[in-house]
């Protein structure tokens, strides 16, 4: 008796390979199985339509998939989702408006402050340790202050 995969037909194969992705998406959701799962519908009604073979089944998933990884990358580009809150990874953006201790006295336009339990290089007006001072910005991990 032949098992069950050797009796389930090519497209079948393909259109159930792409509802699991699709069922992948939804549990473990990135936005990314859901492009692969549309090869694997589309490679699934190429097989119902066409008499192709597996390895040609194969290379069309192969260039869909590519090809609808790439348009889905391109149009969340151009339609980003907006968020509640934009800086939620942009650590220093977070930062700008904080009110910090100065740790090392900033002199010359440099010194250190600190922020939380960490201690960042600061830019800004001479100021002794101990003052509190503002952040009004930040270039890489460096913070822009100002006096209050």
């Amino acid at each position: 008796m032949n098992d069950w995969l050797t009796l389930l037909q090519d497209h079948w194969a393909w259109l159930v390979f792409a509802a699991l992705l699709a069922i992948a998406e939804v549990l473990i959701p990135g936005v990314f199985l859901i492009w692969i799962a549309i090869a694997a519908a589309i490679t699934g009604l190429a097989a119902l339509a066409l008499p192709i073979t597996i390895p040609l089944q194969l290379l069309i998933f192969a260039a869909l998939s590519v090809a609808s990884v790439w348009a889905g990358r391109r149009w969340y580009v151009d339609n980003p989702v907006p968020s509640t809150d934009p800086n939620l990874n942009d650590r220093t953006a977070r930062l700008i408006g904080e009110l910090v201790t100065v740790v090392e006295p900033i002199r010359g336009g440099e010194g250190r402050v600190k922020v939380g339990d960490s201690v960042w290089t600061a830019r800004g007006p001479d100021s002794e340790a101990g003052a509190r001072v503002r952040v009004t910005g930040a270039e890489g991990t460096v913070l822009w202050v100002e006096g209050t």
